[in-house]
This record gives C-alpha cells, structure tokens and sequence, in this order.
C-alpha cells in the first residue's frame, strides 16, 4: 500500500482524479490513508480470483514447468509496464495498475482454448444465456462473483476501474451494463489509463510469449530473425557482447524490445495527446483513441503477433494440450447442465438459462489444475 495518497496537482488535466470519481455502486465512507483507486488495486490484490491467477495457463499448462508464465505473473508484468507509461504521461498510476491487475480475472483455466469452448458450450447447449467471454466474465467477477463484503456482492469498484476492466462489449451486453456499458452505445473511449493498460497487456504478452516459446524450444531463434522488431535487437545484443550466453541474449534482446514498444508509445501518446489538447477525461472519452504507437512500431508489433500465432499458438505440441482442455470443458459443461446435482448446491440454480450461467461461473474460476481434478472425479471410477 502507498503511504500517502497521490498529490492531484501532478496529474495531467486529462488523468483521472481519485478525488473526482463517479464513484461506486454502493456508497462507502471515503477512506482515509489511501485514494479510492488504490483502495480498487487492494481489493483487487486480495480477493480469490486474483490468487486463482497463480494456476491458470497464459500458453502453456501450468504442470508443463514451473518457469512459464501463468495469468498471475502475465498480470503483475501487465501492472509494471502500465505504471511506466502512466507516469510518462502524468496519468494515474493507481488506476492504471488495478486495471491491469483486474483484466483477467475472468479467464478460464486452459487460456483461450478453455474461453473459446465454454463459449461454444453456452452459445450451443444454452443460447438464452448469451455466450461467454471473458472479458465481460471479469467485470462480473468484481460487480457480483466475488464474497467478501457483508455490505454488498463483488468489490464495488469505482467505476473508472470497472470501465478500464470492460475493454470491448456487444451491443446486446452494453444495454444490460448501464452506466458501464454506456460508452459502447455511444461509441466512446475509455480514460487514457484504460487505453493504456490494454496495450500494455499486449506488449507484455507478445514479448513474453518469446520468452516462453524459446524456453519450451517450440520456436527457434533462427526462425525469429524473420521477425524485424527481434532480429534487429538481437543483433544488436550480439554486436555488444558477442559471447554472452544464449539466455542472456534472449533476455536482452527482450528487455530492448519491451523498452521500444514502450518508448514509442510513450511519444506517441503524447503527440496525440498534445494534438487533441483534451483539457478533461471526458474530453479523452470523446476524443479518438489517443494511445497507440507509431505506424512503424505498430506494424512490426503485428509482424511478431502474427508470427506467434503461426508458430507457436498453433505448433502441435500446443494444439494437443488445448484439444484436450477444450474436451475437458466440454464435458463438464455437458455433465452439470444435464445433471446440476453433479453441482456444489451454491452453483444450482431452478431455471435452465441462470444454471448455464452458473456453471459457466463455476468452471471459469477454476484453475487448470482444479478443471482437470473435478473431471476426473466425474468420469474416473477409480477417483475418490
């Protein structure tokens, strides 16, 4: 926790000001050693979707190896990256960090796999219910799934938090979301700490997906010299310690790229920003997105995306795993709609369409672990 709260003075006119938030669902006294933002990111640190995180795959399943990223440490390096940028551009800091601590709250175990099926098993078994995403799935997390508070059901968030966690919505949800879902109705934009926090989710991602992806040794370093933003940093890793050790200079060729993307960005930013001249956060929401990179960064950041999604989130090895953990969901899914006593009783609803919704709650917070445990309880006799 902070030990004083942030001075307003330093923040640009166009950052949001804890002191003027739209404030909450159910009114609280203000707290006292702490602004409301960073009493979001404390709740946000402390409730038990944040430390499920620890065991849901990012690419890799977390009994795959120990030094893989998982969502939670994907999170805290989304968290560390946002700050950087957010106090580049005078924003708020704390703000900007719960956001990015918050963005995966309601990720499935198995990573996308696991999100794409049990949306299929809702769109498919239960169309009424209306899908699942996970993005949606973590703004529910903290308006209603969480139990922590007698005062009320979720973390009653402010609502600059919950807008920053809510990064894209159908229309059909918007209109159910009230104030929240507002901006997608209007076609607006979220603040600059939300614009933020969502690109540094994607520099964190992209970036360290190599990382891993070498790691595993499912994409080579020869096959990333095709890709121009690694190829030129890690030839510049090599013209300045030609012979350090091959993990150091995967390391610093990363480190170079992630300081890139968030230089540019950075400039970027700012240039847009001092174009648009926004004197207040509603003039950001009205504004055009005003974070984003340069054309060149951006189209090299595209280049790697693409590369990753050719060769590593389609090598076999990882489309074996997530065959099976797209299997393991189905069936779950399958059995607890067909039988809800197979249920816990606080995951039994009377109706057809709030029992999907239900069991799709109950498998979106498990853990990859947990997924693969509660399935073999159902389909293995000889489990206990």
């Amino acid at each position: 926790m902070d030990a004083t709260p942030v001075d307003s003075a330093l923040l640009a006119p166009y950052a949001c000001d804890p002191a003027r938030s739209r404030g909450r669902a159910h009114d609280e006294p203000p707290p006292s050693n702490r602004t409301e933002y960073q009493r979001d990111r404390d709740r946000i640190i402390h409730c038990t979707a944040f430390r499920r995180l620890e065991y849901k795959t990012q690419v890799f399943v977390n009994h795959e190896g120990d030094l893989f990223r998982t969502r939670l440490t994907h999170s805290l390096e989304v968290a560390q990256i946002a700050r950087t940028l957010a106090r580049s551009l005078r924003l708020n800091e704390e703000l900007t960090e719960a956001i990015s601590l918050a963005h995966d709250l309601g990720h499935t175990p198995f990573g996308h796999a696991g999100q794409d099926e049990l949306n299929a098993c809702m769109r498919e078994l239960a169309p009424a219910a209306g899908g699942f995403e996970h993005n949606l799935q973590s703004l529910r997390v903290v308006d209603a799934l969480e139990e922590r508070y007698a005062a009320f059901d979720g973390l009653n968030l402010c609502f600059e938090t919950r807008e920053g966690i809510l990064k894209h919505c159908s229309v059909s949800h918007a209109r159910q979301l009230g104030d929240v879902g507002e901006r997608f109705l209007l076609k607006r934009q979220p603040s600059l700490e939300a614009q933020l926090a969502n690109l540094a989710d994607e520099i964190a991602y992209n970036n360290h997906d190599v990382d891993d992806g070498l790691r595993s040794g499912l994409i080579t370093l020869e096959q990333l010299q095709e890709v121009s933003i690694f190829a030129r940093h890690h030839a510049e890793v090599l013209r300045r310690y030609p012979r350090v050790a091959p993990r150091r200079q995967i390391a610093e060729t990363i480190r170079r790229m992630i300081n890139t993307l968030i230089v540019d960005l950075t400039g970027n930013t700012a240039a847009r920003i001092a174009e648009c001249a926004p004197a207040s956060v509603d003039d950001v929401r009205a504004a055009p997105p005003l974070a984003g990179f340069s054309a060149g960064i951006r189209a090299e950041a595209d280049v790697l995306k693409r590369f990753l999604f050719d060769n590593l989130y389609r090598h076999f090895r990882v489309v074996r795993m997530t065959s099976k953990a797209r299997r393991i969901v189905r069936e779950l899914f399958t059995a607890f709609l067909g039988n809800p006593r197979l249920l816990p009783p606080d995951y039994r609803r009377d109706d057809e369409t709030t029992q999907a919704r239900a069991i799709s709650d109950y498998i979106a917070g498990m853990t990859d672990r947990y997924a693969m445990r509660e399935h073999r309880r159902l389909f293995d006799i000889s489990e206990g």
